[in-house]
């Protein structure tokens, strides 16, 4: 286990208390960002404490990061079907044939959660999937985690911070993949397209997940725009966010339709299907 010294553990829940006390002083927006802040902080420290140690190095056919939309307009509903479509995707037995038909038969999977230009988490480390026990094991993190944070959508952000897992990763492979899902286009942070040409000129593939999410009626024109922009969410993210070999996008109509579009994601991707295939989930 990695261990985590208690000075640490102990100023960050000095910072943690001290952050919360603040925010009761103070109101609206503000104190809302000192909360999120403080609980992100306190989330990760622990995380580190309970990633179990690995060989450093270790070869896997795939280094995939998961990275999920938590952003405004996910409520809750719809965040509860994501969590749940992401736990049984990678238990599902399509994607575990797909794991164990691979040269080495085991990859690497990180899921983190991002939002706007300050607010993204990893909410699952790094973890080695050869088979259906270490595939629950990692749904049942996913599940069990809070969700910490809503705010705005940094696509580019999103791609930066998946980026810098895949650098830090504890195990090797020749194949680097962000797996990104949304239900809307950038607008907070830098450029997109930007974001995407860094980590594809360093290797990596982004492969797009994108929901289509009707379920705006009482929304603001400005967020039905966000969610269905011109040429529609699939086009942008052709245009903007997927990049890399092999790279493809697969839509969701809607959220309930999010974890049957993950299975044929995750398993087109661990068996590296041919670029541009994408299917729509119904």
């Amino acid at each position: 286990m990695n261990i985590v010294p208690l000075s640490l553990v102990s100023a960050v829940e000095w910072l943690l208390h001290a952050t919360r006390g603040l925010s009761k002083t103070v109101g609206g927006y503000f104190a809302q960002i000192i909360k999120q802040l403080s609980t992100v902080l306190f989330a990760t420290v622990v995380l580190a404490m309970s990633v179990p140690s690995v060989r450093a190095g270790e070869q896997v056919d795939l280094l995939l990061v998961l990275a999920a939309d938590v952003s405004y307009s996910v409520n809750e509903q719809e965040f509860e079907l994501q969590r749940e479509g992401h736990a049984k995707a990678i238990t599902n037995p399509h994607v575990i044939n797909a794991i164990q038909s691979g040269a080495i038969g085991r990859i690497a999977i990180c899921f983190i959660e991002w939002s706007g230009e300050i607010f993204q988490t990893v909410v699952t480390s790094w973890t080695l999937i050869r088979d259906v026990e270490d595939a629950r094991r990692f749904a049942d993190k996913i599940i069990e985690a809070p969700r910490l944070f809503a705010e705005n959508t940094s696509i580019s952000t999103a791609i930066r911070f998946a980026t810098a897992q895949l650098e830090r990763a504890p195990f090797r492979s020749e194949r680097r993949v962000i797996d990104l899902s949304g239900d809307g286009v950038n607008n907070a942070g830098g450029s997109v397209a930007s974001a995407r040409d860094e980590a594809v000129a360093k290797g990596i593939t982004i492969n797009g997940l994108a929901v289509l999410n009707d379920d705006l009626k009482e929304h603001t024109k400005e967020m039905k725009e966000h969610t269905n922009p011109p040429g529609g969410l699939e086009d942008y993210y052709r245009r903007n966010v997927i990049g890399g070999a092999k790279s493809f996008v697969i839509v969701a109509e809607n959220f309930d339709a999010f974890g049957s579009a993950l299975v044929r994601k995750l398993s087109t991707e661990i068996a590296s299907a041919p670029q541009g295939s994408y299917a729509m989930a119904r």
